[in-house]
């Protein structure tokens, strides 16, 4: 059974239904436009996720080759100083044979010059191996005392003027700009 509507009634009612309608198309398309942004920032959420992630990757790989780097490092520079004597000692090696060879001609032949003449030579050979590596002698006699260079350890009274070095009692020796070892000399007073 239905009521009788009048046709302001019934025109009421269209727009009524019209306005709704309106309106929940536009709800939806509200919806839909949310929607549409919402699946925008899930897709930006998305690809920052997996940079994030490939980031974090390479981070861990950098991490760990550096960490590898950093090992190996250290075990070369441990290498290094365990070694760093050896080119020395195979440039000393042939001084060694030689010294041998001395040693063993004197078994042989009881010639007491020529066995000086052959240390002589070894004793030049070792010179210039130990002056190839950078050591060099400090002069010291006829020079001025110099407290970084010498080491004092008679004072004798002279002619030759106040702190001027006498005699050398022992060689001193630079490497290369560093002083290894002061002479030790006798000085003027």
């Amino acid at each position: 059974m239905r009521k009788n509507v009048t046709p302001e009634e019934e025109s009421l009612q269209e727009t009524k239904a019209e306005n709704i309608t309106e309106q929940e198309n536009v709800e939806c398309a509200a919806e839909d436009g949310e929607s549409d942004e919402l699946k925008t920032l899930r897709l930006e959420l998305e690809d920052n996720k997996s940079k994030a992630e490939e980031y974090y990757t390479r981070l861990q790989r950098l991490k760990a080759e550096f960490d590898n780097f950093r090992k190996r490092t250290q075990k070369e520079k441990e290498e290094a100083v365990k070694y760093a004597s050896e080119r020395v000692i195979l440039s000393l090696l042939p001084v060694l044979d030689n010294f041998e060879r001395a040693i063993d001609s004197t078994r042989i032949n009881q010639d007491f010059e020529s066995y000086s003449q052959g240390v002589a030579m070894i004793f030049k050979q070792f010179i210039k191996v130990l002056g190839d590596e950078g050591l060099k002698p400090i002069e010291a006699a006829g020079q001025e005392f110099d407290p970084n260079l010498h080491d004092a350890l008679l004072k004798e009274e002279s002619d030759q003027g106040e702190n001027i070095i006498l005699e050398e009692i022992q060689k001193g020796y630079y490497l290369k700009d560093k002083v290894i070892r002061p002479s030790k000399v006798k000085v003027s007073s």
